[in-house]
């Protein structure tokens, strides 16, 4: 009896470890979520890019091959990209390809067609569009990309010299820590991405992997849902995922801000507040739109923006640097999140992420300008 009461004693206490030891586990992430947020959070206020570098390169022609136009962070690059070869006095056109891989496979012809110096392709795959870039490089122009791929740095079996972004797994991990820390780690998560691009379903499934390493939370659905046609899927979608999953869906996790354009109506119809569950958070790219959301608390909680603008002096700068026979920067945007309580800064009064660490001043002292 004895034994048996020994050896009952000691099965409870180990099980007694066991739970503590997955309750602690399970704090030690929501603590490690609060943190990484609070970080995020941060003003970006500190240039931490190049600092030297060649000087502009004369009459040059670049050409914008722009994904989708409807696309705020494709946009708001194209903007960058005008402004920062404005500076250079180089001359830039935009040639949108409207959100599907025909039309950005007859934009980047057309680009060819017009034998640039250089290429820019904003928002489309590269890999997809590896015969028209082979083409481009056959012809001597120079090629670099936005979001074209999963990282950042030269994508050489694409010709690509640079491909200009944030570390998507980082962007997507930040998404997700937010989720974890908001719900103190018992969140019920709908991922929204797009497996037509490389970069978009890798940042989905990252995400996907955060929360499920958070023992109280649960992935409810993984919606593999075009960008392209988001304004006629997303409303039905909306309200079959209510009616599925009701109260369960507390978070929603999008690849792109453009997901949640069209949602909120569908929310609003079946009773729900724009600042009540399901909170919506963005791994990128930081629209306009999003931005209206967030601050007037309208279906949207948080997004974690690309410095758009930011990155199209970057690209100008590194097609500069390839002109110039060097390798490029190397330089990699940090990560940073917006909320309602942290808007008001870093562009957030211009609905834009637009850091005020003077990057524009610092590629204007690197090109002599």
């Amino acid at each position: 009896m004895r034994l048996k009461g020994l050896l009952a004693a000691t099965a409870s206490i180990a099980l007694c470890i066991l739970i503590n030891q997955s309750t602690a586990s399970a704090d030690d992430l929501v603590d490690t979520a609060k943190a990484k947020v609070a970080a995020a959070s941060q003003k970006a206020d500190h240039w931490d890019g190049p600092t030297t570098g060649p000087k502009a390169s004369a009459d040059k022609t670049i050409v914008y091959v722009a994904g989708d136009m409807r696309n705020g962070g494709i946009l708001g690059v194209s903007d960058g990209i005008k402004e920062a070869s404005a500076v250079m006095g180089w001359n830039f056109r935009a040639i949108d390809g409207q959100g599907t891989v025909s039309g950005q496979s007859a934009a980047l012809n057309q680009a060819i067609a017009l034998k640039p110096d250089a290429i820019i392709l904003g928002g489309s795959d590269a890999v997809e569009q590896k015969t028209g870039l082979e083409a481009a490089a056959a012809q001597g122009i120079v090629i670099a990309g936005w979001h074209s791929g999963p990282n950042p740095g030269p994508m050489p079996d694409a010709h690509l010299f640079v491909n200009v972004t944030t570390n998507a797994m980082n962007v997507a991990e930040i998404a997700a820590m937010k989720v974890i820390a908001d719900s103190d780690g018992k969140a019920g998560v709908v991922i929204f991405a797009d497996s037509a691009y490389a970069i978009a379903i890798a940042k989905g499934r990252a995400m996907e992997e955060v929360i499920k390493k958070c023992a109280g939370c649960k992935v409810l659905s993984f919606e593999d849902t075009p960008l392209a046609d988001t304004a006629n899927r997303i409303p039905q979608l909306t309200t079959t995922l209510l009616q599925r999953y009701g109260a369960k869906w507390t978070h929603s996790l999008a690849i792109n801000d453009l997901y949640y354009d069209f949602m909120g109506p569908s929310l609003a119809a079946a009773g729900l507040k724009g600042n009540e569950a399901p909170f919506n958070i963005s791994a990128g790219d930081g629209s306009e739109s999003a931005y209206q959301r967030i601050r007037s608390g309208q279906y949207q909680a948080a997004t974690v923006p690309e410095p758009l603008a930011m990155q199209g002096w970057q690209v100008v700068d590194e097609l500069n640097r390839a002109f110039s026979k060097q390798a490029w920067s190397g330089y990699v945007p940090g990560i940073h999140i917006v909320t309602a309580d942290n808007i008001a800064f870093d562009g957030g009064d211009k609905n834009v992420f637009d850091p005020d660490n003077g990057y524009r001043d610092q590629y204007k002292k690197i090109w002599g300008k």
